[in-house]
């Protein structure tokens, strides 16, 4: 059990190294000698590195320091101690790399575009071995007990406020420029985390529940499931066919349905993320 543990231990610390690295090299090569930012508390760092000259290092760390203690108590010491060595390694990297001088380009969109890419990819791995860089939406959890908003909501508008500043400070095109950046830095923390294969959950309703659940076997060898349903206005008891497909498999799994029963109710979710024989066996 201790080997075991140690094993994921050390992976996840080199994962959490190479997201760091990653991440660095997107906010100092990438990002900041174009003058763009991302959200949250890289950005906040980033601006105050721009006004004092200071080290970017040193922002990083002092202004997740609240958030860490935060999460504490929310997420446990394992979580605090690698979200602590996670923006360590994102400060000590950002110093390596503003040693190098590299500059990714002299063109801003593109500085913005894959600046977004890379810095998603390296939170991406980071978040994927149970870390964090930032410390925002940790604290969009907690005010989200308090407060009726989703943590989406409450880190949306936590950044509204910091490419407010941004546009004050770098100028209005920077401002948009950094806002295009934290919108594909998160789709690409998606992919990371959910692969480009998204799992999609499937409810379908339908009297010929039976039929479906054996065609989306036949046709697509995926595993179903028969949940009990019943119905809000009728009362009418029933069953609806549960299954997990991957997106490309949407149009298939309609087909299927569609030949069985045309006024079949079909709802699709998506899942963050699934793991099982049944369900990888034809995802890959």
């Amino acid at each position: 059990m201790t080997k075991t543990f140690l094993k994921i231990l050390l992976l996840r610390l080199l994962f959490i190294t190479i997201g760091s690295a990653i991440a660095a090299f997107a906010i100092e090569c990438v990002l900041i000698p174009r003058d763009v930012i991302d959200g949250g508390v890289v950005g906040i760092s980033i601006m105050a590195n721009y006004l004092t000259k200071l080290p970017l290092g040193l922002f990083l760390i002092v202004f997740n320091l609240p958030f860490v203690v935060m999460a504490f108590q929310k997420f446990g010491k394992t979580f605090v101690c690698l979200m602590l060595y996670g923006v360590i390694m994102l400060s000590v990297f950002s110093e390596i790399f503003l040693e190098t001088g590299i500059v990714f380009s002299e063109d801003t969109f593109i500085a913005a575009v894959f600046g977004g890419i890379i810095l998603g990819i390296g939170v991406g791995f980071v978040l994927k071995s149970n870390a964090a860089l930032d410390g925002t939406e940790i604290m969009a959890i907690k005010l989200s007990k308090r407060y009726p908003f989703a943590v989406g909501e409450i880190v949306m508008f936590f950044n509204v406020f910091i490419f407010i500043a941004a546009g004050f400070i770098y100028g209005v095109d920077k401002a948009m420029y950094s806002a295009v950046t934290y919108f594909i830095a998160a789709k690409a923390i998606d992919l990371v985390l959910q692969g480009v294969n998204e799992a999609k959950s499937v409810f379908i309703m339908s009297p010929k529940y039976e039929e479906i659940g054996k065609g989306i076997m036949k046709n697509l060898d995926k595993s179903v499931t028969y949940l009990s349903a019943e119905g809000g206005y009728s009362g009418a008891k029933s069953k609806m066919v549960y299954c997990v497909i991957t997106k490309i498999e949407i149009p298939k799994i309609k087909d299927i349905v569609s030949e069985i029963d045309s006024s079949a109710f079909i709802a699709i979710e998506n899942v963050h993320e699934v793991d099982g024989k049944r369900y990888r066996k034809k995802s890959h």
